[in-house]
């Protein structure tokens, strides 16, 4: 008999949707339809998108008995709201990060996922690059030895020019903060799920290098049919005669883990030339470990008697690296295979009918625990003083 295939529908039309509806559509769900920040940018972005449907609001969608799971590819602000729709209506939810714009509301999120059973996802899908998972396995397996120090850095320039705009930078629509809860968050947990340490304590400063941003400016992160059509959510934000920013635009981090080890991270969207170049390292008793998400195709693996660049090769890595090395070596993957191979663990529990004990994948825990993370980097930056975390 075959399995019928998932109904899904994402909520959301810009670039982050189209990794998600792309990410569906390789694990085998039926697409149901698409929603954007108005009924007439969402028949645009069905139609774009090659879907039947165009709900014509995102709590119709998240309600519709029509949908299976339910992807969150909308504002920061809504990102609560939908999510608790979609649980309540016994959705299973894929969730953008982040979570919530407080603890409080991220950690009552993950009781209702809890007591509901269903699943409940956010795509901190740097964890299925192989060469991130073949780091952790070997940190885990003790190739580095005792782990001593954890640094490196998240940097891209997108907003780097006084004319660079985009509905992140307002706190309404993107929350209290910016470029840490936007990307660093992707790198905190990244190193903590790669090392097995958690960040206990930290001191944080924050700049806002450009307190005045003009114009709408180029709209990035949508996709190149955004300007004369849907994007991810409504085109927000400072206006042509200027607007005062206070969310940052780069953050530097001192941290200390619950094992002893200590670290550095620097967090910037003003960095001319850097696109996405989430890097960190690993410094143990006896090696040392570094991945650069924009070459994530090696890893490099250092000593006091050499060093050496480990490729992606199934036949060479862990059975938890190689299960995500889905193409030969030499033939580079990338982010979107990150996507799919994210999405594919959500839908294989989903079909299970019930929250795995163990998942493999990244949950609404795990990104409520980026968002204290992020409560930590903001209270210490005003206080200027180590928070505890």
């Amino acid at each position: 008999m075959v399995e019928a295939p998932l109904r899904v529908a994402i909520a959301g039309a810009g670039m982050v949707a189209r990794l998600h509806l792309d990410a569906a559509r390789r694990a085998g769900a039926y697409v149901v339809g698409v929603c954007a920040s108005t009924p007439e940018r969402g028949k645009l972005a069905a139609e774009r998108f090659g879907l039947a449907r165009a709900f014509e609001t995102a709590e119709q969608l998240a309600v519709s008995d029509e949908v299976d799971v339910v992807h969150v590819c909308t504002p920061n602000d809504s990102h609560v709201r939908l999510a608790e729709l979609a649980l309540r209506a016994g959705k299973h939810v894929v969730c953008e990060k982040p979570l919530a714009p407080a603890a409080g509301e991220a950690d009552a999120l993950v009781r209702l996922a809890r007591e509901s059973g269903l699943i409940a996802a956010v795509p901190f899908v740097y964890r299925y690059h192989p060469m991130a998972v073949e780091a952790r396995e070997r940190v885990r397996g003790g190739y580095t030895g005792e782990v001593r120090l954890i640094h490196g850095h998240y940097l891209q320039d997108w907003l780097s020019r006084p004319g660079d705009n985009n509905w992140r930078v307002d706190p309404r629509l993107g929350g209290p903060s910016r470029a840490f809860a936007d990307i660093g968050s992707h790198w905190c947990d990244l190193v903590e799920w790669v090392t097995g340490h958690r960040i206990s304590e930290l001191i944080a400063e924050t700049q806002t290098v450009l307190p005045t941003r003009f114009g709408s400016g180029r709209q990035t992160f949508s996709d190149g049919a955004s300007r004369r059509g849907p994007q991810r959510g409504p085109r927000r934000g400072p206006h042509s005669a200027g607007a005062r920013v206070t969310t940052e635009d780069a953050v530097q981090v001192l941290l200390r883990t619950d094992r002893g080890a200590s670290g550095a991270l620097t967090v910037s969207q003003v960095s001319p030339g850097r696109k996405n170049r989430l890097w960190f390292e690993i410094d143990g008793a006896e090696a040392s470990l570094a991945f650069d998400q924009e070459n994530p195709e090696s890893l490099f693996a250092g000593s006091r008697a050499g060093n050496a660049r480990l490729l992606r090769d199934a036949a060479l890595l862990s059975p938890e690296a190689a299960r995500l090395s889905v193409l030969p070596p030499g033939h580079p993957m990338g982010y979107a295979d990150c996507f799919a191979g994210f999405v594919a663990d959500v839908y294989a529990a989903v079909r299970a009918e019930a929250a795995p004990h163990v998942p493999v994948f990244p949950t609404f825990a795990d990104a409520a625990r980026t968002v204290r993370l992020t409560e930590a980097v903001l209270l210490s930056a005003r206080s200027r003083s180590w928070i505890e975390v």
